[in-house]
């Protein structure tokens, strides 16, 4: 039987696409905080995807990332549509407008998107009042994690100082919070992923915060080699949980066909996925072990979820196949991994762990 959700919006996604695409992603928003198309619950997820990890229970392993819900207006929505967890933010100290328009594209023939958004958000104080009121609220996130993914201001930016107060304001209502240091559209913010960087990050972290929920620290997948090794062992003596691997491209591989191609701004979608996996490789191989890690960057087929749980990812998230294809993506790729559990005669998703390492 067809999805509830896949029946009602499916049909509208053709008219949606001839939209701009940040009109047609607020429109997105708004109709997911008016309850359009949502069910009432959380529809209830095969055993055999769940994943405990961060100390936590996860549902199934494949969550909203970050950038679709910036201001954290529909967590409890993105829930229902059964993610198994959900990502919201970027969110900054101040509210920020962020870089001109337009600065949002869609490379259809390429299955991708550029953006070069720039960390447009209401700031800090509305997201925590609006996480705030969810949490008294019942029904919070029903059995699904939420993630607060926190970053700076273009302007007046102090990371040591900046971070530290971020995670004061969400540490009470997130299951775990994201530091994002890898987005290419807020100048000087990529410096930060740096070893020696990243450690005086973590340390000023610690210093402001003897407890905290797990923290985890977005990457960049246009990293040398030789920079990620002393990445990650900052990131382990720091007191960092995870690592997600990745954020939005600067490459433009050769095989781009649209007319967009050449808009600066962060990459992501189809063209990713090969190096979004190859990295997760590397980094799974260096953690081995000592990070949770989640994959993201093209993932838009169970067989791709299957691939980065095998290259050593915990979890995975999605988002732009999620703007392709609306809410029908979640249920597909959970029927197309326990397919493929099935044929492979495979009891649960957390047995491929690392398979191919």
């Amino acid at each position: 039987m067809k999805d509830l959700t896949d029946t009602l919006i499916s049909p509208l996604l053709p008219l949606v696409r001839k939209l701009d695409p940040e009109r047609a992603h607020t429109l997105a928003i708004d109709a997911l905080a008016l309850g359009v198309s949502v069910p009432a619950s959380r529809p209830k997820d095969d055993p055999a995807l769940a994943v405990r990890t961060l100390g936590m229970r996860f549902p199934n392993p494949i969550g909203m990332a970050a950038g679709f819900d910036k201001n954290g207006r529909v967590i409890r929505p993105l829930a229902r549509l059964g993610f198994g967890f959900v990502e919201a933010g970027t969110v900054t100290p101040r509210p920020q407008a962020g870089n001109p328009k337009p600065r949002l594209f869609r490379l259809d023939e390429d299955r991708a998107i550029i953006n070069r958004m720039g960390f447009n958000n209401d700031g800090i104080d509305r997201f925590a009042i609006r996480l705030a009121r969810l949490h008294r609220g019942k029904g919070f996130h029903p059995g699904v994690p939420f993630g607060a993914n926190l970053g700076i201001n273009k302007v007046g930016a102090d990371p040591e100082k900046d971070y530290p107060d971020l995670i004061r304001r969400v540490k009470h209502y997130a299951d775990y919070i994201v530091l994002n240091l890898s987005s290419p559209n807020t100048p000087g913010l990529r410096s930060l992923q740096g070893a020696e960087r990243l450690s005086g990050l973590l340390a000023a972290i610690a210093a402001a915060h003897e407890e905290r929920p797990p923290l985890l620290i977005k990457l960049a997948p246009d990293l040398a080699a030789e920079e990620i090794g002393p990445i990650v062992e900052a990131a382990v003596a720091g007191g960092a949980q995870g690592l997600i691997v990745s954020n939005t491209t600067l490459a433009r591989p050769t095989s781009l066909r649209s007319s967009f191609a050449g808009e600066a701004g962060g990459l992501s979608g189809r063209p990713l996925k090969q190096r979004s996996l190859e990295m997760l490789r590397e980094v799974a191989r260096l953690v081995n072990g000592r990070l949770v890690l989640i994959g993201c960057g093209g993932i838009e087929t169970g067989a791709d979820v299957v691939a980065r749980m095998r290259a050593g990812a915990d979890l995975v998230q999605v988002y732009t196949s999620f703007v392709y294809e609306g809410p029908a993506l979640i249920a597909r790729l959970k029927r197309e991994v326990l397919t493929i559990l099935r044929e492979q005669g495979v009891e649960s998703i957390v047995d491929l762990k690392g398979a191919d390492l």
